[in-house]
């Protein structure tokens, strides 16, 4: 469950400072000693741990940004750090911190692993079975005859990305036999 901004900070102003809209009804579940006890534990906390006072300084100032500002402050982070975007439910559920060696071997198997998906590029087509290829092309992308023969008049250009390789070997043998040249980057 998410907690907007917003109302994360109104609830955090409101244990800071208790105003006469915090008394609560002695039937909520929350009582007046439950937030003290909250609020003493916080400050304990703060007391027990000696705060760095660069790191107190920007904490001061953050908790001064607004909304917009705060949004701003996280892209910029974001871009100037290399962080990329998590998907929407964050972290992965169960997902345990890898020790350093198995890190730099899943940084090394990406460099090793096989490439799966290409694209294809048509190269060239042979002036005298440039109807064949017209054709196979229509068939291969679902293009009308007229777009097909723009699209072979105009080689060099890419046929289709990220075709898994068997796929990709396929449709370079068949326009192969049918008098093209295709590649598979």
């Amino acid at each position: 469950m998410s907690v907007s901004a917003q109302a994360a900070a109104r609830c955090c102003r409101q244990i800071v400072r208790p105003t006469a809209s915090l008394r609560l009804a002695p039937t909520t579940y929350l009582s007046q000693r439950t937030l003290s006890r909250r609020w003493q534990s916080t400050e304990a906390e703060a007391a027990a741990a000696p705060a760095n006072p660069k790191i107190t300084q920007i904490v001061d100032q953050i908790s001064q940004l607004t909304l917009l500002e705060t949004a701003d402050l996280v892209s910029t982070l974001k871009t100037r750090l290399n962080i990329p975007d998590l998907p929407v439910g964050g972290f992965a559920v169960g997902a345990a911190p890898a020790a350093p060696a198995a890190a730099e071997e899943e940084e090394a198997a990406p460099a090793q692993q096989e490439k799966t998906l290409f694209n294809l590029k048509l190269e060239s087509v042979d002036a005298a079975s440039k109807a064949k290829v017209i054709k196979e092309i229509k068939t291969l992308l679902g293009l009308s005859l007229v777009d097909s023969k723009k699209f072979v008049e105009s080689v060099p250009k890419v046929l289709k990305e990220s075709v898994p390789k068997e796929e990709a070997e396929k449709i370079v043998e068949t326009l192969k036999a049918v008098g093209a040249k295709a590649t598979m980057d």
